[in-house]
């Protein structure tokens, strides 16, 4: 394939163009400063994922991995090429806008967290809904059910400083989960989570792709990236290449296809 290339698989048996894309990715490139210290972080980068669709991302440490979610999620803007939400182009888009589609629509796992020291596990997960309106107790019931998803019931009350790295990032996974959001990005999600921990979370991630969410997940592992239905492998802010999971196919046999084109796509190193 063609550096720069991106040919849509098409995952789980189905054709990938019979369904709409919730997220599109429209030969994008980001360029951060300019003449001798310009860094080209993606160049001429395309990407669809569709409802129901779980899309992994891999290569080495600072191949554009989390650029490409940043720009997805409208955290960031492209220096060429569009990012269209569910048939919105997010440039059209005012800042107020784009707030609340962020908001409503696409949730997000980041590698820090990002939780509010002062608010509990359920109130940062219920956040979101009481920030579009929801009441406080109807926000708090979802919220419980998003903790519940994640094993994290019993810590509701707790704020982050009394919890676990890997409980934290459980409670940042529900607010990234709750309501409806269509659009799931997970930025290297399992990165504080022991190996048990993380295959729940997988497990959970998996699930909700499967109900219609459609979903990008940023890993070095390839026993996570398995869990998916394609492999995108990055490799100096460009698609080198792509992989479908084969229908049928066992978790071992997924892994080693994962491994196989990574390793034969330059994309490993992180």
């Amino acid at each position: 394939m063609t550096p720069g290339e991106s040919t849509p698989a098409e995952p789980s048996g189905e054709t990938a163009g019979a369904r709409e894309p919730v997220v599109a990715l429209r030969d994008l490139t980001r360029v951060h400063g300019s003449g001798e210290t310009e860094v080209r972080a993606l160049i001429g980068i395309s990407l669809e994922v569709a409802s129901g669709e779980l899309v992994a991302v891999m290569g080495p440490s600072g191949s554009g991995k989390s650029t490409l979610l940043s720009l997805a999620g409208g955290l960031d803007t492209p220096t060429a090429g569009n990012v269209v939400v569910e048939g919105v182009h997010l440039s059209s888009l005012s800042k107020r806008q784009l707030a609340r589609l962020r908001r409503t629509s696409i949730g997000y796992v980041f590698q820090d967290f990002n939780l509010i020291p002062a608010l509990t596990a359920a109130e940062n997960v219920s956040l979101p809904l009481e920030l579009d309106g929801l009441a406080v107790r109807k926000a708090r019931r979802q919220a419980l059910a998003a903790l519940d998803e994640v094993g994290l019931t019993e810590l509701a009350d707790r704020f982050p400083d009394e919890m676990s790295g890997g409980q934290r990032q459980r409670t940042a996974i529900a607010r990234a989960l709750i309501g409806r959001r269509r659009l799931v990005l997970a930025d290297e999600p399992t990165g504080a989570l022991d190996s048990q921990t993380s295959e729940a979370v997988l497990t959970v991630l998996r699930a909700r792709c499967d109900a219609g969410a459609a979903g990008i997940l940023v890993t070095h592992e390839p026993r996570y990236a398995a869990y998916a239905d394609r492999t995108v492998f990055l490799r100096d802010g460009r698609i080198v290449d792509e992989t479908a999971r084969s229908v049928g196919a066992g978790r071992t046999n997924a892994i080693a296809n994962v491994n196989a084109a990574s390793v034969g796509a330059g994309a490993t190193g992180e």
